[in-house]
């Protein structure tokens, strides 16, 4: 049996709607590090922005295969 590669995917966030909260957590990152650089809060919103942007890899990554499956079923 083959190895195949399984997506996690959040089905209810679209990936404009995922962008608009990682620019929001970017621009909140930029204004926390003009202030206090040295906060533990910094950490925490890269995280978050991190998850963020391997959600929208993971929902990227997820219509390609789907695409490429399509192209070659046919």
């Amino acid at each position: 049996m083959r190895a195949q590669r399984v997506w996690k995917v959040n089905g209810g966030a679209s990936i404009g709607q995922l962008q608009s909260r990682l620019d929001d957590l970017n621009k909140r990152l930029g204004q926390l590090e003009n202030q206090h650089p040295e906060s533990w809060k910094l950490e925490e919103l890269k995280s978050s922005a991190l998850s963020l942007s391997r959600e929208i890899d993971d929902i990227r990554c997820a219509e390609a295969t789907a695409a490429l499956s399509e192209l070659l079923r046919k």
